[in-house]
């Protein structure tokens, strides 16, 4: 474990201690999925013990942080110590009907119910989303603050990632193996040629505002 690692993994585990205060259950809670024109908003929900150890989780960060061999890497570390897994996804059909903060708080509550267990306080990366029906505190830039949300980020980062690259497959000349459903120029020259799949956002601009149809 070389000395940068054991510092941010330290700072992140001495976040999640406050946190915590007396003997409070802990989860952390991160989605990874919100930008991409395709697929689907994954969240993850992670437990991790209180006595959870640095050196086991070293390495562990904000998932853009990493790459993706680190985060591959470091994801069994994490399911091998975390007390529970949960994991929230919502289709690019719900994306479409919901909007997406309404499938953001969608994808952050069934990730906690399928923790399977009950936690005292959730600890969610980002600005204050409304409606969640459990105990949480909203962490601005909390997947490079928190060890919880951290785990939590590499979880749904690499989830979602393996889902694309299976729809690589079954869609093929999209690029979904390589940009994830982004926009990037190669995608959208796929979109022009082959017109959208069906786990497309027909709800996020061009294809809700009809510019590849215009530009073919």
């Amino acid at each position: 474990m070389s000395g940068k690692m054991a510092e941010t993994a330290g700072r992140l585990l001495r976040f999640d201690r406050r946190a915590r205060g007396a003997g409070l259950l802990l989860a952390g809670i991160d989605e990874a999925g919100r930008g991409p024109l395709a697929g689907p908003l994954v969240a993850s929900a992670v437990v991790l013990p209180a006595d959870a150890a640095v050196a086991g989780l070293a390495g562990v960060d904000d998932s853009k942080r990493l790459s993706d061999s680190s985060r591959r890497r470091l994801l069994p570390a994490i399911m091998q110590a975390a007390t529970a897994v949960g994991l929230g996804w919502v289709g690019n059909a719900e994306i479409d009907r919901l909007g997406m903060a309404a499938a953001c708080r969608l994808a952050f509550l069934r990730a906690h119910r399928r923790l399977g267990m009950s936690v005292d306080l959730s600890l969610v990366d980002g600005l204050p989303v409304s409606g969640l029906p459990f105990r949480c505190r909203f962490v601005v830039r909390g997947d490079s603050s928190s060890l919880s949300i951290a785990c939590a980020s590499v979880v749904a980062k690499v989830t979602r990632d393996d889902y694309m690259v299976r729809m690589d497959g079954i869609f093929p000349g999209y690029g979904f193996a390589s940009h994830k459903g982004y926009g990037t120029s190669g995608h959208m020259e796929a979109l022009r040629r082959l017109g959208p799949t069906p786990i497309h956002r027909r709800s996020f601009a061009p294809l809700r505002d009809r510019q590849l149809e215009l530009e073919l």
